[in-house]
This record gives C-alpha cells, structure tokens and sequence, in this order.
C-alpha cells in the first residue's frame, strides 16, 4: 500500500505536488490547531519563550566564546614567546637597561591596540631587577597570597577564568590567568589578560531576556541589568540561584514565577567555569496569547489566501526552470560537453544549475588530465626503455679480457711486480661487477667496494698526489640503492678536478643517514669549475633532449634518480674556481619507486 501510494506521487505533476502539500500540511492542521487554540495558546507561547531563553543562552555562549577566544589565543602566543622570556628573565644592571628592553618588547601594548576584546596584559615575575609598570610586575606577598595566583602556579598551564581585582586601578575584571613555564630560564611566571568589562556587557545589552554571567564564586562578570552589574549573588534579589543546577528551571522571585535558563561552561577547556544565567517573567507571556489569538485568525486567514496564489506562481517557475535543466542533462549524457547552462537566481535550481556547468567543465579538465598524464607515462616509458636499450648496447662479451686481465696479472706477479697485480685484480673486479649490474637494485656497500676498488686504482696511477676519504655512516651500508650511481660521481672528481692538477689533492665520500634521507656527497679540492659551466652543466641536467654522448656519466645518473625516486630527486652541483667541486643527491629511505 505505501509503495502505491509512493508511486501515485510519484507520477503526479510538481504543481500537484505542491497544493496537495499545502492542503495536507497547512490548511488541515490549521483547522485543528484553530480548536484546541485557546487551551494550548499559553503552551506555546511558553514553549517558545522557552526555546527563545535557551537560544539566548546558546547565543551569549557563542558571542562570549568568540570573545574569550582572543585572550586564550593571545595567552598561548605569549606563553611560547621567547622574546618575552629573554626580557622577564633577564637581569638587568640598570633602570635605563628595563626601560629599554620594555621599549622593545611592545607585544603587549600592541596585542591591547589591536584587539577590544582585552583591556591589559600583565605578567607577574619574580625578577627583583625590574621595575613594576602597567604590564611586568614583581611578585610581592601580598598577589602570592590571592588564591588565583596560588591556583595558577598549581596547574599544568591550565586556563584559569577570575573575576579579580587590578591592584594597578582598583578595578574588577574577568581575566585570564595563566601559569607560564620559562624553560630556559627554568622560572615561572602567571600571565594575567583582563577582558574588555563594557565589551562583555554590550554582549548581553543585545538581549531581549535579562541576563548574567557570573564565575564560579557568584561574581556576576556582566550583565545586562545596570544595578546588578559589579555585584554578587548574595547582594542582588537572586541568592537562591546559587544552588541551582544546569540547564532549566522554575524559580519564584520576589513571590512571582519566572523561568530561567543555566548552562555551566569551560571556555577553550580551562580549568574552572562560567554561569550564563537568563531569566524571563511567565507573567510577561501569559498576558499575550488573548491578543495573538486575534491576530493569529486574520494572518492566518490572510495568510491561506495568499499561499495559494503564490504556490500557483512558484510552480509555474520551478517546472520550466527544472525542465530547462533537464534538456541540457540529456545534451550532455548524449555526449556534448559543450553545453553550457544559463539559469538566472541564487536559489537551489540556478546552484544546481551552476553546478552543473562546473561539473561539465570539470568534465573536459579531467579527460585533459587524463590524455597528459598518459603521454608523460608513455614518453617516460619511452625515455626508460631508450636508457635500457643503450645500456645493453654498450655490454660486450667480456670472457676474453678477463682472461687477459688475469694472464698479466699472473705474469705480473710471478715477476714480483705485487702493486701491478693487485691493480690489475681491482681493475678486472670492477669490470666484472659493472658488467653483472642490471636492472634491480645493490646495497651502498657493494656498491662502496666498485668506489674504493677505482680509488685503488688511481692512488696507483697518481701515487701521492691522489688521497681520498670514506667517510660512511655503518647504518648505511644495507641499504638498497640503484647500481653505478656513486663510482662516476668519484670518477668525475678525480678526472676533471684533480687530473690537470700538478700539486694533486683530496677525493672525499660522506654517506650519512639523516631525516629519512641516505644523504651522498663526493668532493674534491680540486682545479674547480666556472660560474659559466656549471649554468651549462645544470642545464644539461634538465634537459630533456637527450646526449649522445657522457650517458653514463652525470645525467645518466640524474635521469636515473629522477626515473626512480621521482622529479624532485636528482645530482645537485656545487663548485668555486681554484676551491674545488661538490656534487650530492639525497635518497628517501623508503622502499617503494615513483617509476
């Protein structure tokens, strides 16, 4: 039966729709409302009073909480300011070295300029070299002994809300008192913020229903009645409110019945709470509802009248504005994405109806997106398979000169010629490896053996004029990077810095682990490069047409890290004449590839 009735609504026009809505909805109700009207007028209207204390209450809450918040932000920035711990702690030798050191912290000042929400800023220090003003004070004993201060020192750095006394003016002020913790200095001072008293109150001069914020000692903080104002509960008419729970209640004052709203509240979570108290009269509402009665039959008759009409225009408007929407979704769902949606208004057809255009435009961003990001996927396919293919190409059959390697080597050493055999050992090593590197990935210390094998090799082609320098954090060595990508960098110092150097010099390797990086970086104090040539160089680097010839050298390992690790990744070079050269890529120690 329901899933009939569902569908019969279903099949009937919009305009239909909404005159059976009218009728179910308003004109039925309405008559029977219209009987039980003078018995529940009274309900209501309290009712609604009711609802209007309590969203009096939500919207006190919410306009003080806004306010509040400025002191609790301007707290936390001063509780982590370093500046005001150097000036709260610091000795002073003299009264012209306060003044001064006041003069350049104006934090406070201006933290009270910009903001109305906060009348004075204040910090109580024991420091006996400065001088008491309007905003760093000495502690004495007679603030240590006020329980706002004891109840400050006692806590964590927990928001603590007073209504206190300001022994610089006399006056009374809600305020925030804060614990702050130099850790520097290893002191502690209590930070305290007073609250603008006539902004508080104007808050509540905006509300119909009287109401009180009091702290949790009675204290009424502001309110919207003059005479209460500077006040306690224990001196106005309301005493009895003192015990009174959260949230509403019937109370009888002065032997008349009133309702009153109570909510507790921590504002930014501190460590006490505010009471916002509203209060309204029952006989300020019962006296109404003969009158609304009234009133209520010729508006609601008015009213009836005037529906209709309307809900005849307004479905005349819906239809053809919906129906225009809904020609340009079958353009669309046939495949023109080029149709565009002109539908004046800001209700919820001409949203619709901007949003449309946006999700069509979206549309054709994203099929755009989709077609770059498959040519950037199939050209770095390509570019990888290019490098593949070159390194193939450049492997050769190396059975016979290991064999050959092997033959002087044993000649040499027969002969007693130790140092050729071993560098000819190294060299035949480093082949060997070179050539049984392929696609996957080696640890930094096989790959460390290849470097130290080449610097063997060239400390005995340069003898003295080459030293160099492994400097390698353990932790490092098991870990997995690309093959042949620290060698050429070694290789690159030792053949252009150090090669056309009479006097020779220093190759030095640091590996390090850092910031969840494997960090690389090779060195000389060699001959150096010009400004000019490391422009060139760099370019050669980000150039995406590729070289014919150094691939395996220094782009061949940038392209490498970048295929790899991502764009972001890549050599970065340093270099100043006659001081030498620097070249270091970072690796994320991670175990997935961008590629």
């Amino acid at each position: 039966m329901y899933a009939r009735i569902i569908t019969l609504m279903n099949n009937l026009r919009l305009r239909t729709k909404l005159f059976l809505s009218f009728g179910c909805v308003v004109l039925i109700p309405v008559l029977i409302v219209g009987l039980f009207l003078t018995n529940e007028l009274r309900n209501m209207a309290m009712a609604n009073a009711l609802e209007q204390i309590t969203a009096n209450v939500d919207r006190v809450k919410k306009r003080t909480g806004e306010m509040l918040n400025i002191p609790l932000d301007i707290a936390y920035r001063l509780s982590n300011d370093s500046r005001l711990e150097e000036v709260a702690n610091h000795r002073y030798e003299s009264v012209y070295d306060v003044v001064e050191a006041y003069w350049n912290y104006p934090d406070f000042r201006d933290f009270v300029r910009l903001y109305n929400e906060v009348s004075s800023i204040r910090l109580y220090i024991d420091n006996p070299t400065v001088l008491n003003n309007w905003e760093f004070l000495q502690t004495n004993e007679s603030v240590t002994q006020e329980q706002w201060y004891q109840t400050a020192l006692a806590q964590r750095g927990l928001v603590c809300w007073n209504y206190i006394r300001d022994n610089r003016n006399g006056q009374y002020y809600l305020s925030l008192i804060r614990k702050v913790n130099f850790f520097k200095a290893r002191t502690t001072g209590v930070l305290v913020v007073n609250v603008n008293t006539k902004k508080l109150n104007a808050i509540l001069n905006q509300e119909s229903f009287e109401t009180l914020i009091m702290d949790e000692n009675d204290n009424i903080v502001a309110s919207n009645r003059v005479d209460t104002q500077d006040k306690s509960l224990s001196n106005i008419d309301l005493a009895t409110l003192s015990a009174t729970g959260q949230g509403p209640h019937d109370v009888t004052i002065d032997g008349k019945p009133f309702k009153m709203v109570i909510d507790h509240w921590q504002p930014g979570g501190s460590l006490n709470s505010l009471r916002i108290i509203s209060i309204f009269s029952v006989a300020s509402i019962v006296d109404e509802p003969n009158r609304i009665i009234f009133l209520a039959s010729i508006v609601i008759l008015s009213a009836m009248i005037m529906a209709i009409l309307l809900i005849y225009y307004v479905s005349r408007l819906l239809t053809g504005r919906m129906l225009h929407l809904s020609k340009h979704i079958s353009k669309v769902a046939a495949g023109n994405l080029g149709a565009t949606l002109v539908i004046d208004g800001k209700d919820e057809i001409g949203q619709l109806a901007r949003q449309f255009n946006h999700m069509v435009l979206n549309i054709n961003e994203l099929m755009s997106e989709v077609q770059e990001s498959n040519r950037q996927k199939n050209a770095t396919q390509l570019k990888q398979n290019e490098i593949k293919f070159k390194m193939m190409a450049s492997q050769i059959n190396p059975h016979f000169l290991f064999n050959a390697l092997e033959s002087i080597r044993m000649k040499a050493l027969v002969r007693g010629q130790a140092d050729i055999s071993q560098v000819v050992r190294l060299l035949g090593k480093m082949m060997r490896k070179n050539l049984e590197v392929g696609n996957g990935r080696i640890s930094l210390q096989s790959e460390l053996e290849t470097v130290n094998s080449y610097l063997v090799i060239q400390k005995f082609r340069y003898d003295d004029r080459l030293t160099y320098e492994l400097l390698v954090d353990p932790k490092a060595n098991p870990f997995q990077i690309p093959p042949l990508i620290i060698q050429p960098l070694v290789e690159n110092c030792v053949i252009h810095g150090l090669e056309n150097r009479i006097e020779g010099g220093m190759v030095r390797v640091e590996i390090r682990l850092e910031d969840s990086y494997l960090k690389v970086q090779v060195s000389d104090n060699g001959v150096g490069i010009s400004k000019t040539r490391i422009q060139e160089i760099r370019k050669m680097l980000n150039n995406n047409d590729d070289y014919e010839t150094n691939n395996i050298g220094m782009r061949n390992i940038h392209l490498r890290l970048q295929l790899t690790y991502g764009p972001q990744f890549g050599l970065t070079l340093a270099s100043q004449i006659g001081f030498g050269t620097q070249i270091s890529f970072a690796i994320p120690l991670r175990s997935d590839s961008y590629v």
